[in-house]
């Protein structure tokens, strides 16, 4: 139910002389400049909050909105503990006469036929030493002591005696009798009452902003600040209307039927207040974003310092990374799916995964893999390191169900911690991630040492090269596992296919290539069988597809499985897994600085990532030697022209033969070189040098469709 009145003859030149009031005040600055000089704070203080929590407590229930018991259960308690502190009564004690002088006021006012706006300033003159807030609350205290004991009346006369002889006195029974005639009328004042406590729990809001992180030399703050003084004239203006309803109706009665030139006023005033609330609430929006934004800088530069300062464990660096706040727990142990503290990574060696929610099956499956292995070999340094998953989300992109579940089913299969909930990593630090470790939308990996110092920006080559041999998976580390490398075929398929490196222990002829021409493998496959066969050499060859086109390679893989032409990887991961080394490979060394190194061995991967991007390629090896790196326009003809250097095997052996011819061929042919870096994956290197001439290449900017991949994008891992 809801608030009516019932006008008599009094009530009705109330109206008239109020509603011509109204009309006539066109000049609102005037009228404002009225309730300005009215103002004259004297620096009191009064607890506005809390009092607006029992104000609200009681139209609530007094206008039955009450929405459930538990809602109301948990309100009522909350108010209950701030009523037994001390401080909370002897701010009551301090305010009640105002608030008792004010309910007079009001209700002398409108008996006595004043109109609501001299009623009004009437108010503003008597609370002229508060500020504009309390002004505000005080007034509708005053309006909800009168208003919650009308209603406490209608709801507990039936039942209890000393409350059905003081509803009696105030006429509620007959009111309530003819309530359901009079529908519309509560409608219109429950409606205006609704409004009047969003504007007010606005203004409170204002008060409350931080003024470390909003000033007056923020627009939208300064235009809420202007605007405060009218939605309190107007929101205390609308408790005038209503109080003079329930007072007219307890002193008049229900024969008294409500004007409709009253109805239009609460109408009107709802409409103002409206009007006043959606722009405050604009404001307010500003307002919050422009603290988000400060807060969020504010951390950021916290993020900066502290990885500029020395630290005697990884604590800080982790809370201030994963959550500030010390009563959480914000991580999830990947073995028992139990939340746990943060303590569980104190002193130890820690690798952050960042990933947004399109992580890979692929890149799942072969993290899995090498984090269980390092477990079950485990050393006692290995066991020194723990990984942490760091979920990174867009968010201006709601929160929804496909995403809720998208994230569940990436944190259950991970073995490793995790972090509970997108939502426990801060703005500041997803753009420290994306500035200063340059994620973007492909997962990287961070390393921080015991003390949280950050030993490698992306340690996620290393693990895809050399797994957990890499620990402590530093850039130091990864310097020296270079220098122990050499150009040989266990480089390129380590960790990946134990049927090969059985190969490569009997010291066969291994042919890998790859390319998504179903043609040139069928000329090329049959043209490396002939010359095995007349060289009288033991041949394998593997298919190993190409970094992208992956439906293409599916298709390149079904010719191949039935017509027989080749060994070949029948899980994609395995195809996918050895892209991905091999670009890491590169990465790893751009990311040393070492990419344009007159190094052998780079330049070789360089040429192989290059072949991949156009047409067939492959690459000969004797056992672990690799013998020929080359383009499929030169290896092809190379073995079609055997019989040009048959004639030279029994002197300079297989080896050097097709070596020689194969030369011979690119020095003519020279295919041109070709490099593609997806500007979602990181760093992209200012220059790149060819790995056949050594000039620097020119840069170009390209737009490709691959959306038939469904595979990490090429060069995206840096």
């Amino acid at each position: 139910m809801a608030l009516w009145s019932v006008p008599g003859a009094s009530q009705q030149h109330l109206i008239k002389s109020d509603h011509r009031s109204m009309m006539g005040m066109s000049d609102d600055n005037m009228m404002m400049k009225q309730i300005l000089a009215t103002h004259t704070p004297d620096g009191r203080e009064v607890g506005v909050k809390p009092v607006f929590q029992l104000i609200e407590d009681i139209l609530n229930r007094a206008t039955l909105q009450v929405s459930s018991g538990d809602n109301a259960v948990q309100a009522q308690m909350e108010i209950e503990d701030k009523a037994q502190q001390a401080s909370f009564l002897a701010m009551i004690e301090a305010i009640s006469f105002a608030i008792e002088r004010i309910s007079c006021e009001i209700a002398y006012k409108a008996l006595s036929g004043t109109d609501a706006h001299q009623t009004t300033v009437s108010l503003f003159n008597m609370l002229a030493a508060y500020s504009w807030d309390a002004k505000l609350v005080l007034t509708l205290a005053a309006f909800a002591i009168n208003y919650g004991e009308f209603w406490l009346l209608a709801q507990i006369y039936s039942t209890n005696p000393l409350a059905k002889s003081m509803a009696i006195l105030k006429q509620v029974p007959s009111i309530l009798e003819h309530a359901s005639n009079l529908k519309s009328r509560f409608d219109a004042l429950n409606s205006l009452i609704k409004v009047m406590m969003d504007v007010t729990r606005c203004i409170i809001e204002f008060k409350d902003l931080p003024s470390l992180y909003i000033t007056q030399d923020v627009p939208a703050f300064t235009t809420a600040i202007s605007l405060i003084p009218t939605a309190v004239y107007w929101t205390i203006r609308s408790v005038v209307a209503c109080a003079t309803q329930i007072t007219t109706l307890t002193s008049m009665g229900h024969e008294f039927a409500l004007s409709a030139s009253e109805g239009w006023e609460l109408s009107t005033l709802a409409h103002k207040l409206k009007t006043i609330y959606e722009h405050l609430r604009k404001q307010m929006a500003v307002c919050y974003q422009h603290i988000d934004e400060r807060k969020s800088l504010e951390a950021y530069q916290m993020l900066l310092n502290l990885f500029e300062m020395v630290h005697i464990d990884n604590m800080k660096i982790l809370k201030a990374l994963i959550c500030a706040k010390d009563d959480l727990q914000p991580l999830v142990d990947g073995s028992t799916k139990k939340r746990v503290n943060i303590d569980v990574l104190r002193r130890k060696n820690v690798l952050l995964l960042i990933s947004d929610l399109n992580i890979s099956h692929d890149e799942l499956s072969i993290l899995e893999q090498i984090y269980t292995e390092s477990r079950q070999h485990a050393t006692r340094l290995v066991n020194q390191y723990e990984v942490v998953w760091i979920p990174v989300v867009d968010r201006s992109i709601p929160w929804d169900e496909t995403m809720q579940n998208r994230f569940e089913y990436i944190q259950s299969q991970m073995p490793w911690y995790t972090v509970h909930h997108p939502t426990l990593i801060e703005k500041a630090v997803i753009r420290f991630t994306k500035e200063v470790w340059h994620f973007r939308n492909k997962p990287i990996l961070v390393v921080l040492d015991p003390q949280g110092k950050v030993v490698s920006p992306n340690a996620i080559h290393m693990m895809w090269i050399w797994g957990s041999n890499a620990f402590p998976f530093t850039s130091l580390k990864e310097e020296a596992l270079w220098k122990e490398e050499s150009w040989r075929l266990e480089l390129l398929i380590d960790g990946i296919d134990p049927e090969l490196l059985k190969w490569i222990r009997e010291g066969k002829y291994i042919f890998l290539y790859g390319g998504n021409d179903v043609e040139w493998v069928r000329k090329f496959t049959m043209a490396a069988r002939t010359v095995s066969n007349s060289a009288r050499i033991p041949l394998e060859m593997v298919y190993v597809g190409k970094s992208s086109k992956r439906e293409q390679v599916r298709r390149v893989l079904a010719a191949i499985k039935v017509e027989k032409l080749s060994y070949y990887w029948e899980d994609l991961t395995m195809v996918w897994f050895f892209w991905t080394r091999l670009e890491s490979m590169l990465f790893s060394k751009i990311q040393l600085g070492r990419a344009d190194d007159m190094d052998p061995m780079m330049q070789e991967i360089k040429k192989l990532i290059s072949y991949d991007r156009d047409g067939g390629w492959a690459l000969l090896s004797k056992g672990s030697q690799i013998v020929v790196n080359g383009h499929g326009t030169t290896v092809l003809p190379a073995l079609l022209e055997y019989d040009m250097w048959r004639e030279h095997i029994l002197t300079k052996g297989f080896d050097k033969s097709l070596k020689d011819h194969h030369d011979k061929l690119y020095s003519i042919a020279h295919p041109c070189s070709r490099f593609e870096f997806s500007t979602h994956g990181g760093r992209i290197p200012e220059s790149m040098k060819c790995p056949e001439c050594q000039r620097i290449m020119e840069k170009f900017t390209t737009f490709c469709c691959c959306h038939d991949d469904n595979v990490p994008g090429n060069f995206t891992h840096y």
